[in-house]
């Protein structure tokens, strides 16, 4: 065993005030909120632990939210249960707006307001970098953010996706739920360590993101793999 190798997440800076929020931040600001964050920050913290304790090297990589094809389906149940399939799809923003749009959905119906402020990268460049974490030896008991430079705001990524979708004349409008408790209002992480470090950047644009989400979803309706629905 050469290394510990933690994906974690950027809720470990759930309760950060820096923004785009840098490595380190996470034992600077106050403790996640959420669950899922402190469980990822308490794995960081282990892997740090097991450093210390016996020397077994380690690194940290905080992805932002990925996009990509085929995120389709997974199996759950207990075991000795029957596998039951579950649309993954539709427990990520991006297929879940266009999965949204597509089917119909006027006004789009946002979480909150729309202006939490959120960063996509593509699964490709995701999986680059984590290979480059995992080999380079400078990576090694370093913690680093992949993801892009830009943060957006839901109800701009909605907007995008609807003009996508509709073209520039369809009216785009919207309407506000209620705020989901754990949905942070910033989360766009400082992304220059990775780069100085391990030369690593994002390549695909977050345009480009959508026009591959878009084709993919088209064509998993076509086949009867996703329905195009609006929310319930």
């Amino acid at each position: 065993l050469q290394r510990i190798v933690v994906v974690s997440s950027g809720m470990v800076y759930e309760s950060a005030t820096v923004f785009p929020t840098p490595e380190g931040a996470e034992r600077k600001s106050p403790p996640p909120i959420s669950t899922y964050g402190f469980q990822k920050l308490a794995a960081e913290y282990f892997a740090r632990g097991a450093w210390e304790q016996y020397r077994l090297p380690f690194t940290i990589i905080r992805p932002s939210s990925p996009v990509g094809r085929s995120d389709r389906h997974t199996l759950h149940g207990l075991p000795g249960d029957a596998p039951a399939a579950s649309k993954l799809a539709t427990n990520h923003a991006v297929p879940d707006l266009v999965i949204r749009i597509l089917g119909g959905e006027d006004p789009v119906r946002l979480s909150g307001e729309g202006t939490q402020m959120r960063n996509y990268i593509a699964a490709r460049d995701l999986a680059r970098g984590m290979r480059m974490a995992m080999e380079l030896p400078e990576a090694v008991n370093e913690d680093f953010n992949l993801g892009t430079s830009k943060g957006i705001s839901i109800v701009e990524l909605t907007e995008r996706i609807w003009r996508k979708i509709h073209g520039p004349e369809r009216p785009f409008n919207y309407a506000s739920d209620t705020d989901y408790r754990y949905d942070v209002p910033n989360r766009v992480p400082d992304v220059r360590k990775a780069k100085a470090v391990l030369g690593f950047e994002a390549r695909t644009t977050l345009d480009q993101m959508l026009d591959e989400i878009i084709a993919w979803v088209r064509e998993e309706i076509a086949s009867g793999e996703l329905t195009a629905a609006t929310r319930a």
